[in-house]
C-alpha cells in the first residue's frame, strides 16, 4: 500500500483538502481525506507544499505527430496533397517513444486527444491515448475520438502555394458543406 500525505488534495469535486491523505492499493485510490485509517507498514510519500490532483488531459493536440527533434522524417500531422482526407488515422502515425509523451505526463498530463494538424479543411481522425507507455495499441483509450476540420489562414495558406483550392475561405466553407452534404446523403441511402 502506499500513503501519500501533506499535501493540498483537489478533488475536482468539492473543496480542497489540506494536509490531505490518499491510500492507494496496487496503483487504485481506496480512501482520500484528512485523517483516514492507515494501514501498518505502509510505503510513504510526503507531498508537503504541493498540490495533488487527477490527472490532466489535454483534449486537442498533436503529441506525436511531430517528433521531438526529427525535422522531416518524423512530421507526420499533416497529409497536404488533399484538402480532404477524413481517411486518415492518427493512430498510424503517432510514435509513442516521441519526448513529447515523456515531457506531458511528467507534468501531469496522463491523456490526450491527438491528431492531424490544419492544413486540410477536413484532416482526419483524432484518438484518445494515454501518455504513459511503449506500444501504442497499449495507450488507446478511443481510437476514433473526433474528426479534423479547419477553417481560416492554415487551409489558405497551404494550398493558395500550390494554386489549388481552397485559396479562400469560401472555398473552405464551400469544400466543407460539399462533403458535409456527400454524408448526409450516403447515411440517407445505405
Amino acid at each position: 500500500m502506499l500513503l501519500i500525505k501533506n499535501g493540498t488534495i483537489l478533488t475536482m469535486s468539492g473543496d480542497p483538502i489540506e494536509n490531505g491523505q490518499i491510500l492507494m492499493d496496487e496503483g487504485k485510490i481506496i480512501s482520500v481525506g484528512k485523517d483516514i485509517s492507515i494501514p501498518e507498514n505502509c510505503e510513504t510519500v510526503d507531498a508537503k507544499g504541493g498540490f495533488i490532483m487527477p490527472g490532466m488531459i489535454d483534449a486537442h493536440c498533436h503529441v506525436g505527430m511531430w517528433e521531438d527533434g526529427l525535422g522531416f522524417e518524423g512530421a507526420d500531422g499533416n497529409e497536404s496533397t488533399d484538402p480532404v482526407t477524413p481517411q486518415l488515422r492518427a493512430i498510424d502515425a503517432i510514435n509513442p517513444m516521441d519526448r513529447s509523451f515523456v515531457e506531458a505526463y511528467e507534468n501531469g498530463v496522463t491523456c490526450v486527444c491527438s491528431g492531424p494538424g490544419s492544413s486540410n479543411v477536413i484532416g482526419g481522425q483524432f484518438t484518445t491515448i494515454k501518455t504513459k507507455g511503449k506500444r501504442i495499441d497499449a495507450m488507446i483509450l478511443q481510437q476514433t475520438a473526433a474528426m479534423k476540420v479547419a477553417f481560416g489562414e492554415n487551409p489558405k495558406k497551404c494550398y493558395s502555394a500550390k494554386t489549388q483550392s481552397p485559396s479562400t475561405r469560401m472555398a473552405t466553407a464551400a469544400i466543407l458543406r460539399e462533403y458535409i452534404f456527400k454524408t448526409k446523403n450516403y447515411i440517407e441511402n445505405h
